[in-house]
């Protein structure tokens, strides 16, 4: 068995509890303290630093660590925002064994609750040493470490943050809708989890246009036509959304063809602004 990280984790929001959680189960030996709060008593002697802290607190604090000495020569510190490359923390290359952006493509929504980590994507690049360390830990807690050369980390993040964010206001408008079809609010947030989770799955194993459901893929305008009626009657701030989300769709379902062109082209119709 693989020895055990030491693990030291920067900031207790969302990220940096489900970290911390995940490590502790994975076996690491793993302390968290408060960014706000946090008063080293001596040089951090981890395996692994992770700065889970806020995107415009990095370039400071990188900047403060390798002032104080606080990291010694053998730790590696990766930060887990998004947007930010490797570069935000060269201010400690050279005072630590390397630094690297880990940023795993998971929506963490709360501290009292981390979603599950096994089989999720982490991008990880930067210095070798650094890059070998994150990889280990990423695998140990089932993420699956990935580099992407050249990746533009602002679209990468764009791109997580449109997914993530935008399926979570896109649940909420069909919460709405579904109490204004007479659904109990109760029972809501068990209806639509698990169909978030399906489309999740038939994108992993179809990939796109594959995972792409509904009147639209059927060609079926008529349909289309009662849900945007309805949707008028019982949300109208949704109507256009919909409408939207359906033009969105319509690439994709005339490159599957399981519809007759014609059938697309009255679905165009009936979508034109």
């Amino acid at each position: 068995m693989k020895r055990r990280l030491e693990v030291f984790i920067l900031g207790r929001g969302k990220l940096g509890v489900a970290l911390h959680r995940a490590a502790r189960r994975a076996g690491h030996r793993v302390q968290i303290a408060s960014f706000r709060s946090w008063h080293p008593a001596g040089p951090l002697t981890a395996d692994l630093v992770i700065l889970a802290v806020r995107d415009k607190e990095l370039e400071a604090l990188a900047a403060q660590l390798a002032a104080s000495n606080l990291v010694k020569k053998k730790t590696a510190v990766v930060h887990v925002a998004g947007a930010r490359s490797s570069a935000t923390l060269d201010a400690l290359r050279g005072s630590c064994a390397g630094v690297a952006q880990m940023h795993p493509m998971v929506a963490f929504a709360s501290a009292a609750f981390s979603p599950a980590l096994t089989g999720a994507h982490a991008h990880v690049e930067g210095d070798l040493a650094a890059v070998a360390v994150a990889r280990r830990f990423c695998r140990s807690v089932g993420l699956i470490p990935r580099t992407f050369p050249q990746l533009n980390p602002v679209g990468y993040h764009a791109a997580a943050g449109l997914v993530a964010n935008g399926a979570a206001a896109l649940a909420a408008l069909g919460q709405e809708l579904l109490l204004r079809s007479g659904a109990r609010a109760d029972d809501i947030p068990h209806l639509l989890g698990p169909l978030l989770r399906s489309v999740a799955e038939n994108v992993e194993a179809l990939g796109m246009p594959g995972a792409l459901t509904g009147p639209v893929r059927r060609g079926d305008a008529a349909g289309l036509e009662k849900h945007l009626i309805t949707i008028r009657q019982l949300l109208p701030s949704a109507a256009s959304f919909y409408a939207e989300a359906a033009r969105a769709q319509l690439p994709l379902a005339r490159a599957l063809g399981d519809a007759p062109s014609e059938a697309f082209d009255a679905v165009e119709a009936l979508l034109k602004p």
